[in-house]
């Protein structure tokens, strides 16, 4: 399979590593120099475009990869504001669209796991939940994308949760997430849930970039020939 790289900082060269470990070729590579400048002709010689660059950006190569009728695995967060936009725009014109706040495989079983825990812990109103997302210092939006996809999850299942607030909170209408920025730590995540007795807590720590490249690696094999709009949940059949 031939890729496009939209994005070549260190999630990138990552992913052309894992690419290439896979028997891909990469085709074209779209960095802070070349970022305005590509060409429509240069994505059309890639089958996939994975996409790991920063929000602002994001937008523009979701449309060129639509406009060369390229399928296009998105990792770039911070951008949801113009989803359902996105998303209309993706099935109007018929393309492929894959996108994930977390493309890390052990992520997507903590998704679950924290989608059944935040269940099983609905009726026990004596527990407060609260978050907290540690990243590198590198990463730009806060909080994390994965951990605004978990306190969505939380916020489904614990009514007298409204909204999400990403700093710590004594209101109980409010879901407190905490971001820390720590040297290059790639990304932890926990969802605690505490009463005056006790404490219950799941984490996931990821040890390297090397479990998201893979994921988007394996996202764009996957989605090549499919149309619409995808994500990890119909690539792992949850």
């Amino acid at each position: 399979m031939n890729i496009a790289l939209l994005g070549y900082g260190k999630m990138g060269k990552e992913i052309e590593q894992i690419a290439l470990s896979r028997g891909h070729n990469i085709v074209l590579k779209v960095d802070v120099n070349n970022a305005n400048t590509y060409a429509i002709e240069e994505l059309a010689k890639a089958d996939a475009a994975i996409e790991f660059s920063t929000p602002e950006s994001a937008i523009n190569n979701i449309y060129k990869c639509f406009e060369a009728g390229l399928p296009v695995v998105v990792g770039t967060t911070g951008w949801l504001n113009k989803w359902n936009e996105i998303e209309h725009l993706c099935i109007e014109n018929n393309q492929t669209l894959f996108y994930a706040s977390n493309y890390s495989i052990g992520v997507n079983i903590f998704f679950k796991l924290n989608e059944h825990l935040a269940k099983l812990m609905a009726p026990y109103t004596e527990y407060n939940v609260s978050m907290e997302e540690i990243h590198h210092i590198h990463k730009l939006d806060s909080p994390s994308g994965t951990a605004i996809s978990l306190a969505n999850q939380v916020l489904t299942q614990i009514k007298n949760k409204k909204k999400w607030v990403n700093n710590s909170t004594n209101n109980r209408d409010e879901l407190g997430i905490i971001s820390k920025r720590i040297d290059e730590v790639p990304g932890t995540h926990t969802v605690a849930y505490s009463s005056s007795v006790d404490e219950i807590s799941i984490t996931h720590q990821a040890h390297n970039r090397k479990g998201f490249a893979l994921g988007a690696v394996i996202a764009a094999e996957w989605i090549i020939s499919k149309k619409g709009v995808f994500s990890m949940s119909d690539l792992m059949q949850f």
